[in-house]
């Protein structure tokens, strides 16, 4: 079965190209079977072939399509490598993947543009499938830059909107600012290994001694790509903005594929940050700044989908602490559980969007539990998940990460606690005024509100049931019950020299007890607040000199527009006006002045009169002869 591996990214493509071809000319019907099937047979695939690679020793498998190209020394192959890693994000893409698809059968149904959204849905599919399946650097960049490519077409899928077209724009040219680090870490590895082959980089590398400054470097610089692909400080700022997109497009980017780029290239990058411990550590603090710093934004915003955008900025800073302290496992188990119930919020805040007919304000909405009963369950068990109480996946992955953290540094394990309790306060705050109290909206809003259609709320139920058994898979020990997920992951770490020590019982007791009891009361306090009182945000939020610095999220958009881009703009208005148009202008201009002045002074001799063409003939002929005598 791992030999139709190529499959898996194929299906997707080929759903592109049909829809994309079709376009209108395809019934709606027939465009939304044909993306959501893709993606569901690629689903089954992994899903194989995750079985077979279960039952196998954990050898990684290389499955090669063909030559790609050969330059010199260097020889690269488009091929996929199949192993434990892989698999896992095989599984997340496709099947959360294929939930988000069948979801936007019902959301999009009345876009004018069905299709072309399918189209770019299964593009974003394929190049995520080839970014973990690559089997070299040179591939997983390719699909790198192909999910930044459709990114940018989703979040501006509404191009008409002008701000949606900012949005996308900035999407891609912060992610290009990554990129650069990405690709400058290529060359080095390059130059340095000869190879961008996987096996053949990390096998030499093993080799090497800790703390090797050239390791360093080549580490830091691909960090620098995941800072931007997985919006960490300072390049998040595009992650919220790209909220512009389809609801949907916001579940796909934000929960299973695009973000998770980062976190899955560090985990397969693990030799480098394991062999440089100062690397490891800059990935941490970033990781650590990241979550407690979007989690305070989060605090004051009153958009449904711009809550979740600063949680998924924070939830990932998470997933990159437990990256920095060596926990490559834990930071997996964190974008599993993560795919799961943020897939699930998303989607939810689209089915709110969907009845409010596009409000997305939390301060118009409230009182909707009893007009949308599926989707207030659901988003009930995502928030739950989310903020980690038991039995949800959260509790799980999350109490990992800070038990790592822990034994690592007790200042990031204090920072993610407050953030782990701010995620509490902001994600009820969030379900509290949507769902709770009385309804705020217009009279209009109220007539029409209504639960979402079946396409739309199974997949709410599907999620909703993994958000609550998905922590399983990674049970702690001192339940006595086997972590599915660290016995699966071994084989993929055989550089490393020993496992990871485990947290005393107690203090795993300990974590979970207080976690819990500071849930509850943030629960309570947050109803006492919101709903007993009846608190809704208001203008308060404008004059209070901390929220309103939180609802402007710390104004570092303008920062950045007054440090960055309006100094740009100003060099290159300058460059414009004095270089361009007066110095390279100029030349090239000279040269079109000189051959029409040279053109005036020659069409004076075409005088028509034969006598002076001969005498010119003569003169010419002996001029030529003295220039041969002198010669």
């Amino acid at each position: 079965m791992i030999n139709l591996a190529w499959l898996i990214p194929l299906l997707p493509l080929a759903g592109f190209v049909i829809n994309g071809l079709g376009n209108k000319q395809l019934p709606k019907s027939v465009t939304g079977f044909v993306a959501a099937g893709s993606v569901l047979a690629s689903f089954i695939i992994s899903l194989l072939i995750f079985f077979e690679v279960n039952s196998g020793n954990g050898q990684a498998v290389t499955v090669t399509c063909f030559e790609w190209f050969s330059a010199g020394t260097l020889h690269v192959d488009f091929s996929f490598l199949i192993d434990r890693l892989s698999v896992v994000f095989l599984l997340v893409i496709t099947g959360v993947g294929f939930l988000i698809h069948l979801y936007s059968i019902g959301y999009m149904h009345a876009d004018e543009d069905y299709a072309r959204y399918f189209a770019y849905l299964n593009l974003f599919v394929f190049f995520m499938l080839l970014l973990v399946l690559g089997s070299n650097y040179l591939v997983m960049f390719a699909g790198w830059e192909g999910v930044g490519l459709c990114s940018y077409l989703l979040i501006g899928f509404w191009f008409k909107n002008t701000a949606y077209n900012n949005a996308a724009k900035k999407a891609f040219v912060m992610n290009r600012i990554g990129d650069l680090g990405f690709l400058l870490g290529l060359f080095l590895l390059y130059i340095t290994f000869g190879s961008l082959e996987y096996e053949t980089v990390f096998k030499s590398a093993s080799t090497w001694p800790t703390g090797e400054i050239t390791i360093t470097v080549i580490a830091l610089l691909l960090f620098i790509g995941a800072t931007g692909k997985s919006a960490q400080i300072p390049l998040y700022t595009w992650l919220p903005d790209a909220m512009a997109g389809p609801t949907p497009v916001s579940a796909l980017i934000h929960a299973a594929t695009m973000v998770t780029a980062g976190i899955y290239m560090i985990i397969r990058s693990h030799v480098f940050y394991a062999l440089s411990p100062s690397a490891s550590e800059v990935v941490a603090i970033v990781g650590t700044l990241t979550a407690i710093f979007a989690a305070t934004i989060g605090l004051a915003q009153t958009d449904i989908k711009k809550v979740l955008a600063y949680s998924t900025v924070s939830q990932l800073g998470y997933m990159f602490v437990a990256l920095g302290v060596g926990a490559y496992t834990t930071g997996l188990f964190h974008v599993v559980t993560h795919a799961f119930f943020k897939a699930l919020l998303f989607l939810c805040a689209g089915s709110v969007i969907h009845a409010m007919s596009g409000e997305q304000d939390i301060r118009k909405m409230g009182g909707l539990k009893k007009f949308l009963p599926v989707t207030h369950l659901t988003f009930l068990i995502g928030t739950l998940a989310i903020i980690g109480l038991f039995p949800f996946a959260a509790f799980f992955s999350k109490d990992e990460i800070l038990a790592k953290v822990y034994e690592h540094s007790m200042t990031m394990f204090a920072v993610l606690s407050v953030t782990s309790i701010l995620t509490a306060v902001y994600m009820f705050r969030l379900y509290w005024l949507t769902f709770s109290g009385s309804f705020r909206g217009t009279h209009h809003q109220q007539e029409h509100l209504h639960e979402s259609p079946p396409s739309m709320t199974v997949p709410l139920i599907c999620l909703a049931i993994l958000s609550v058994a998905g922590g399983f898979i990674g049970m702690p020990s001192v339940f006595h019950a086997p972590h599915f997920l660290n016995e699966f992951m071994a084989p993929v770490y055989h550089y490393l020299a020993a496992s990871e020590t485990e947290p005393s019982h107690s203090f795993e007791w300990m974590l979970m007890s207080v976690s819990t009891v500071a849930i509850v009361i943030v629960i309570i306090a947050t109803w006492s607040y919101y709903v007993k009182r009846n608190a809704v945000p208001g203008e308060e939020i404008t004059f209070n000199p901390l929220t309103k610095t939180l609802f402007n999220k710390y104004w570092v958009d303008e920062l950045y527009e007054n440090l960055i881009t309006k100094p740009l703009q100003w060099i290159s208005k300058n460059i414009i006006r004095n270089i361009e148009i007066h110095v390279i202008d100029r030349i090239v201009n000279l040269g079109g002045e000189a051959v029409e002045s040279g053109s005036s002074a020659l069409r004076l001799i075409q005088t028509g009169n034969i006598g002076f063409y001969v005498f010119m003939m003569v003169a010419g002929i002996l001029v030529m002869l003295v220039f041969k005598l002198i010669i």
